[in-house]
């Protein structure tokens, strides 16, 4: 559903079909920092190259919203608002045609990686767009704002480009600043699902990689205390700490409540002293000690052990001038303690090195927008999951390509009735985000993006995906698109 945009804010109901939106203004466009500062940024990085790259390896692609039943639209749909253009890509092209038997694939083709709302780490298909400062990336609005938890941006959101495998071949791009349109933000309206993001300069480690390092915060009087500063370390973008937990502490204090502790315990608080002597015992430790009689003391060929439960220490003593012959004690042992509590957990170190800017190493595609309905579109991306009836076709980890004609689609379950559809096998989990490119040159491998893949749909119910649906870019997208372009991101190291 398209609604006219003023400036800061929306009109009050939707056009009819036949009226003409309005383009999107820069101060109407939202935008979400995703990591605003440089060491925010080079921590989410950290995040991602920690250990031996461990979360991205084991990434999964996003599943929000991905298979929906989608209805063919004959009459009305998708159509343009002004005049039909382009903004160019990074070099000039010729068009390629679908009849190509051998498509030469995108570098500007990657995925996004970022923490889903299940906390886990997740991945989408994502293109490098050309942009004055050669920052920008594309994907699909539901990449990069969290519609299913309502928190706004998805967390510690980066762009590999041409990515295989745990392999980052020109880098990392720590997203910075999300863009979107206002109804999409506000309403998700899936007719407006597309983000234009910055990304900072690409990151590589140094050579001397990834290390961790032990994280350990101040104490805290009660477990309340440490949860919620657990929580509020958790939910900070600027941290990668990872595998914290609320850990109790004992402590000894003059202040704390007399304990009866363990004879292990309390060995550790008097490191080295005999347990069978007379002291000196640290401060604020005590022991009390018994006679007891000989039949007590269970093993004659010790002259010391520990009850089973670990509390008690039994020992003899030979009494002076007698041969063979014992006293036999018992020692119990105490401590004032107060217990308090840490977050203790690891977080990520990392030597980075600056490998420049997204566009100067894998270059931009151009922007197409308010093109005729039955236009060619090559679609790139990087498919995963199974059909309907159960046969994975895509496996996510390699780059794939299709080819069609757009065509009018709606699908009200996205709240979408102006989308464009093409034939495509593309499965749905890992191809969201997709790009969808006009005109691309297989020489050049570069053309203009003209969609991007937010659902697909098994059209005529034989269990197989057969259409992939993106909204229509029109002079709104425009929009949305130079209020992104227009900004700098610059470096993280």
């Amino acid at each position: 559903m398209k609604r006219t945009l003023a400036l800061g804010g929306v009109a009050a109901g939707l056009l009819a079909s036949a009226a003409i939106a309005a383009p999107a203004h820069a101060d109407s466009v939202p935008a979400v920092n995703l990591a605003n500062t440089n060491l925010a940024a080079q921590q989410v990085a950290a995040f991602w190259y920690g250990q031996a790259k461990a979360n991205l390896i084991n990434a999964t692609p996003y599943t929000v919203e991905t298979t929906v039943p989608t209805k063919h639209v004959s009459t009305g749909g998708a159509s343009a608002d002004t005049k039909a253009g382009v903004v160019g890509s990074s070099g000039d092209q010729k068009a390629a045609t679908g009849s190509l038997k051998n498509v030469n694939l995108p570098k500007t083709t990657g995925k996004v990686f970022f923490i889903g709302a299940d906390h886990k780490p997740h991945w989408c298909s994502a293109t490098s767009v050309q942009s004055q400062y050669k920052n920008l990336v594309a994907t699909a609005g539901h990449c990069v704002y969290d519609t299913k938890s309502n928190a706004t941006t998805l967390d510690k959101w980066v762009f590999i480009p041409g990515y295989y495998e745990g392999k980052t071949p020109w880098g990392i791009y720590v997203g910075k600043t999300a863009y979107t349109h206002y109804d999409y933000s506000v309403y998700e309206d899936g007719d407006r699902d597309y983000a234009f993001v910055t990304v900072y300069n690409g990151v590589l480690p140094t050579e001397g990689g990834t290390s961790a390092g032990k994280y350990e915060s101040q104490t805290y009087r009660t477990k309340w205390q440490a949860e919620a500063a657990l929580k509020k370390l958790q939910a900070d973008k600027t941290t990668v700490a990872s595998k914290l937990k609320v850990e109790e502490v004992k402590e000894l204090s003059r202040f704390g409540k007399e304990t009866a502790i363990s004879v292990a315990d309390f060995q550790n608080y008097n490191k080295g002293a005999n347990l069978t002597g007379n002291g000196p015992w640290a401060p604020f430790t005590s022991v009390k000690t018994d006679s007891i009689k000989p039949s007590e003391y269970k093993f004659w060929n010790k002259d010391s052990y520990v009850s089973q439960d670990g509390t008690t220490l039994y020992y003899r003593v030979p009494k002076p001038g007698k041969r063979n012959e014992f006293d036999f004690f018992k020692r119990t042992f105490s401590a004032k303690i107060l217990t308090t509590y840490k977050v203790v957990g690891f977080k990520f170190a990392i030597g980075l090195k600056d490998v420049g800017t997204l566009g100067s190493n894998v270059g931009g595609q151009g922007l197409a927008y308010n093109q005729k309905i039955g236009t060619g579109i090559f679609e790139f991306g990087y498919p995963s999951g199974s059909h309907p009836d159960g046969n994975y076709a895509f496996s996510g980890k390699t780059q794939k390509w299709a080819y069609g004609k757009t065509f009018k689609a709606s699908a009200p379950s996205l709240k979408a009735e102006e989308l464009v559809g093409i034939k495509s096998s593309f499965t749905g989990e890992g191809s969201i985000g997709s790009a969808w490119l006009y005109r691309y040159s297989n020489a050049k491998r570069l053309g203009y993006l003209n969609g991007v893949t937010i659902a697909v749909s098994d059209t005529d119910g034989n269990n197989r995906i057969d259409t992939n649906v993106s909204p229509y870019f029109d002079g709104e997208t425009l929009g949305v698109y130079k209020a992104a372009a227009a900004n700098w991101s610059g470096k993280i190291v």
